[in-house]
């Protein structure tokens, strides 16, 4: 994928030259993508407008979806020159961009975060298994009985998914599906920890990949599951106006409200910083950013911004990141995407 050739690279160089053309160049970076990132993209970014001689890039929170889409649109000033992400970029996204000339595209893993079901700290802290969130959130679920087919969601309080949680309705705030927080978590729980518990579902990806995806991946929508945006701020702030509800959003915003909202317990494990630096912890996932090789060169700044973004001052185990929640990478990991980011390595799937 995304094979490095003459033709795409003259075709990038011809279309970028034809837009500045008819527009200014722009003298600035800019940004789209996860919100997850973004603070920390905008961290980098505010020190790298203070430290070197070019401007702050221009950072704008989209969710992972809606900046690929973005990025993947074209080359060019009125294109943006990177976008982060909270998961890998898809086969889909790399073949959009290939269609409008985006041919050479460098990845960066940049760190991990977790993903977090929390709720107010003026509520008892919540103990959940993933099995038990897919009961609650899935649009349909095994049916109780034992036999083997699948039912809509009858379930209306924790309760009625496990005696032992509270008798409390079911009402989950979380990130719409164009989010990469949205792709994790029905990935890491709704899939891994719930329909994986089910022989019968799990033997479905063999028969029917879509069906048994559409099964493990779709969310109700009789009110339970509330979509509240892209802002994870604005899901902590729901939060502390109504104790009865839970959310869903990165680490990070757990790690930094932590006077607001409190960390439920997965599978037994709190979600703190050395859980989800060890592994034990386990709903967390990779984080991203993906730069357009065509514009380094031509939007000034660009290499010298991952520059910053890669150094041990920024995303290393004693960086200013990991000050704000960021869990970074070992260090060969580091070393990694570190010399990918400087030689402008190109993306393979």
């Amino acid at each position: 994928m995304l094979k490095k050739t003459a033709i795409a690279a003259a075709l990038a160089a011809t279309a970028f030259a034809g837009t500045t053309a008819a527009q200014s160049a722009r003298d600035y970076i800019s940004i789209v993508g996860s919100s997850t990132v973004y603070p920390f993209a905008t961290v980098v970014a505010e020190q790298f407008g203070k430290t070197t001689r070019f401007k702050t890039p221009k950072i704008e929170s989209t969710g992972s979806g809606g900046g690929l889409k973005l990025f993947c649109a074209g080359v060019g000033v009125e294109h943006p020159d990177i976008t982060n992400a909270s998961r890998r970029i898809k086969e889909s996204e790399v073949r959009m961009c290939e269609k409008n000339g985006v041919a050479e595209i460098t990845e960066v893993k940049v760190g991990y975060d977790g993903i977090v079901l929390a709720n107010s700290t003026d509520a008892r802290p919540v103990q959940l298994s993933r099995k038990d969130v897919y009961l609650a959130l899935a649009k349909e679920i095994p049916d109780p009985s034992g036999a083997e087919k699948l039912i809509p969601n009858p379930h209306k309080t924790w309760k009625d998914v496990n005696r032992n949680l509270p008798n409390a309705p079911i009402e989950v705030l979380g990130p719409p599906p164009t989010s990469g927080t949205r792709d994790a978590f029905v990935e890491l729980v709704m899939e891994k920890g719930g329909c994986k518990k089910y022989d019968w579902i799990a033997a479905m990806k063999k028969k029917d990949k879509g069906h048994y995806k559409a099964v493990c991946h779709t969310i109700r929508e009789d009110g339970a599951y509330v979509e509240a945006g892209e802002n994870d701020n604005l899901i902590v702030q729901k939060l502390d106006a109504n104790p009865a509800a839970i959310g869903i959003f990165g680490f990070s915003f757990l790690d930094q409200n932590t006077d607001k909202v409190q960390g439920s317990t997965i599978d037994g494990v709190e979600p703190t910083f050395d859980n989800i630096a060890d592994g034990s912890y386990p709903v967390s996932r990779p984080l991203f950013t993906y730069v357009k090789n065509a514009h380094v060169g031509t939007i000034p700044g660009i290499k010298e911004y991952l520059a910053e973004f890669t150094s041990e001052k920024a995303w290393g185990p004693e960086g200013y990141l990991a000050d704000k929640g960021m869990i970074p990478m070992p260090e060969a990991e580091r070393e990694k995407f570190r010399d990918n980011a400087m030689e402008l390595k190109n993306l393979s799937m």
